[in-house]
């Protein structure tokens, strides 16, 4: 077997199912891979920006940017030969049926993860991350702004820091009732309090990296851990923001923070990410699924509905 049936974007707003190349190394045939919404949604769009094609390109991207392109990487599968042959495996790879890879590259699952939510995996590791680099830590006021995937992941981790107090800002009223499910608070933005110890901000809108600004406590941090692609942003700078000493750092899942670094490897982190996945609780978190033969005509609708967290292919 040297092709497999993967989805492709092949323009803006457009997708297919095409063959591709299986590569080299083990063959894993393919169980479920989860949707990325914010990434998937911008690489659709075709909005990602000249300078970072290179950057932005998936570990086992076929293609390139804008189109057409086989995007993705939260492959859960059967590894079928090599030496996790037999085993349920976790990869970076896109949305297709079979493929090959060498088996360093292949992560055994957890034996308490069942296959359908270990395609998580890839945005828990991102919420760690971004835990990491906010410097949240027990006791903490910790704010979340955006209920989105990574948004929610990230308060599933910050509301078990012993006696944090974690509220999620949202501008959807109906994300109360899965915060809840994750251990935290959830206001609207007309009801967010400030004096936050940490800001996390993951809406990837002005609004909200302003809002982040405003409920920062005197020398707080602000972590912006959404990508906005070729959109510019505005902020008030003017304000506040000097006299409390305010800092915005950035968070990408692509490098370890400087701290961890000489310990972490990538390798370690997602490993780390899949045994964080072994709550039962984190099944709210897949809002739908769909057959791999039906995905191309449904993948424009899935990414532009807000209501889409985590939804899930069947193979």
């Amino acid at each position: 077997m040297t092709e497999a049936s993967a989805l492709w974007i092949t323009g803006p707003d457009q997708a297919d199912i095409r063959t591709a190349d299986m590569g080299h190394g083990s063959r894993v045939d393919t169980l479920f891979t989860g949707i990325s919404r914010g990434t998937e949604r911008l690489v659709l769009s075709g909005t990602i920006p000249d300078s970072e094609h290179d950057r932005m390109r998936a570990p086992f991207q076929q293609g390139n940017f804008p189109f057409p392109v086989k995007y993705g990487y939260s492959n859960v599968g059967r590894a079928v030969e090599g030496i996790h042959v037999g085993r349920h495996v976790f990869s970076l790879f896109p949305h297709q049926d079979s493929f090959r890879l060498p088996d360093d590259a292949l992560i055994p699952l957890p034996q308490a993860l069942p296959p359908e939510r270990a395609v998580l995996a890839a945005n828990m590791e991102t919420a760690l991350n971004i835990l990491w680099d906010s410097g949240a830590g027990a006791g903490d006021r910790i704010t979340v702004i955006g209920a989105g995937l990574v948004g929610l992941l990230v308060t599933h981790l910050a509301a078990r820091l012993p006696g944090a107090e974690v509220t999620v800002i949202d501008t959807q009223p109906a994300r109360a009732n899965i915060v809840a499910q994750m251990g935290a608070s959830f206001v609207t933005p007309e009801d967010a309090t400030g004096e936050q110890d940490v800001v996390i901000h993951t809406s990837a809108s002005q609004a909200g990296l302003v809002q982040a600004l405003s409920l920062a406590a005197p020398q707080a941090t602000v972590t912006e851990a959404s990508w906005h692609g070729s959109t510019q942003v505005a902020l008030p700078l003017g304000g506040a923001f000097h006299s409390r000493r305010l800092r915005i750092v950035s968070s990408q899942v692509g490098s370890v923070p400087v701290d961890r670094a000489p310990r972490w490897s990538l390798r370690r982190r997602l490993t780390k990410a899949l045994d964080l996945l072994t709550n039962d609780r984190l099944d709210a978190l897949i809002s739908g699924e769909t057959p791999f033969d039906r995905i191309a005509p449904a993948y424009p609708g899935i990414l532009a509905d807000p209501a889409t967290l985590c939804h899930r292919i069947a193979y």
